[in-house]
Parts: structure tokens; sequence; C-alpha cells
């Protein structure tokens, strides 16, 4: 039997994993919180490993505050970065493999197309640069290992634009949202979907894999279509900007390329539109 670990289990990803686990009955799954398992705590990790006989563990633990971590550069480095390489070690040396769940802002936003897995990394902020350290450290010290890359995630959970737009919505505030960056918003669910998937195919296919909804749109595009799917666009007072200052500099481009994904792991991408009405569908407030 399969036992997979599941790491951030309080996070908008884990709670979603912890719903797509009801279809996976033949496994075994153990989901633990930061407060229950501190991977930043190696040692304890390292025993933790040892007495749980895991086959498989999915880090969803992640520091995700973009804003936050340009002031808290130590910080998102010791959970994105150095917690990273400590299950990276824990994985390797109890024969796990690990699912490790990156991101888009890995690239500096330069392009025009969508960014393929072979493209160069070029964080411009300090997120995007503790992401990649850690995918640096579980490459060096991992052989089963799936990266995968995500973008702008959502879902009826926790802190994030699809909740913070109904919330302003429903209180009656006028929005103005950017029209400077585009990217793939993509459903948290779908996401979690796609790693039981790969553990399901016992995929051996090891490596660093793009997976988002398909489809792009800019933030003001997003809350656009949020609101129109809820029937509150015509009540909000909507507008766009393409001056919005941010504290951490944003790729402007940021769309990922998933056709590793679909060829090699036969991974199903959504479009964002159909995505985003699945999710308002479910109980999100």
């Amino acid at each position: 039997m399969k036992k997979i670990l599941v790491t951030g289990a309080n996070g908008q990803l884990g709670k979603c994993i912890k719903d797509a686990a009801a279809e996976f009955s033949d496994f075994e799954f153990v989901f633990v919180s930061r407060e229950e398992l501190d991977i930043e705590n190696a040692d304890f990790l390292r025993k933790y490993f040892i007495k749980n006989n895991f086959t498989h563990c999915i880090n969803t633990a992640a520091y995700t505050n973009v804003e936050q971590a340009e002031s808290e550069e130590e910080k998102a480095f010791a959970i994105n970065a150095e917690a990273v390489k400590n299950l990276a070690s824990a994985c390797k040396a109890n024969d796990v493999v690990l699912l490790h769940v990156s991101t888009d802002y890995v690239f500096d936003g330069k392009r025009k197309s969508p960014y393929s897995e072979t493209d160069l990394t070029n964080p411009i902020n300090v997120y995007g640069a503790s992401k990649l350290k850690g995918e640096n450290y579980i490459q060096e010290i991992c052989e089963k290992f799936f990266i995968l890359r995500t973008s702008w995630l959502y879902s009826q959970y926790g802190h994030n634009f699809l909740k913070t737009i109904l919330k302003f919505a429903e209180a009656g505030k006028p929005l103005t949202i950017t029209t400077e960056q585009t990217g793939a918003p993509t459903n948290a669910n779908d996401l979690a979907e796609a790693l039981l998937q790969i553990i399901a195919q016992d995929s051996t296919k090891y490596g660093v894999y793009h997976y988002s909804n398909s489809g792009q749109t800019t933030w003001f595009g997003f809350a656009q279509a949020i609101l129109q799917h809820t029937g509150k666009l015509k009540d909000t007072n909507l507008a766009k900007t393409n001056q919005y200052r941010t504290f951490a500099a944003r790729p402007e481009y940021s769309v990922l390329d998933n056709a590793k994904a679909q060829n090699k792991l036969k991974l199903k991408h959504i479009d964002w539109q159909e995505s985003l009405q699945s999710v308002l569908k479910k109980d999100s407030h």
C-alpha cells in the first residue's frame, strides 16, 4: 500500500488534497500541519521518516506571501529552501518519492509565449528566488522527485485572489485591478488531483513539470470573470489600471507550457474559466 505524507495540511492546497484523497481509498494518507511536523527541524524530520514507512511525500508547505517575503527574506528562504533541503534529504535516505510544488515566479516574465521546463530561470523577487533554491536542492539531493510548477493558485479555501474579490464585491467596495501581469489562474483542486494521479500511475518519469489550468488572462480579466460568473459584475465598481505598484517585482508574463505534463504524465489541463466555475459551485464562504 502507498503511504503518503502531505505537509502543509492546513494550507489551501493541503485541504484540496484532503478532499481529493477520498477518491483514492487504497492509499494511506498522513496529513500534517506545521505545528505537527516542523520541516525546518532536520533532526526531528529524520526520525519521523524512519518511524513511518512512507512511500511518497507531497510537500505543500511554503512561505507564499510574495510582498512580505521582500522584508522577511531569511524566513522565506528558511521555509522555501532550507526546509525543502531537509525534506529532500529525508526522502532520499528513506527511498521516498518527493512531489514538490513550485511556482511560475522562478521566471522573470520577459517572454511573450508560455514558459517550458527548459527555459532559463531568473526570479525577480525574493519569493521566486527562495522557491528556485528549494527546487535546486531537490534536484541535487533526490533521484525520485516530481517538481510541479504552478501559477496563480486559488480555491474555496484560505486567503487567495478569488476570496478577496468576492469579499470586496459583497462589501460593495470598489476594485481597481492591474492589467500589467498575464498568467493562468489555477484551481488548487485540479492541482491536488494531478499530484494524486502521478502517484496512482506509479510514474518513474521523474523531473520538473509545469502544471496549470490552460488559457491565460490578466488579474483584471480574472477579477472580471469571477464577478461575471457570480452575477456581481453589474453591481461592482471594477476599474483597470496598468499603474498598480507593489513592493515585490512581479513577472509581467508567466504563463506555463503544460505540454510535457500532458505528454509524459497524461495529466489533464482544464481551461481556467471552466475550472473557475467548478470552484464557484462549491460552498466557498
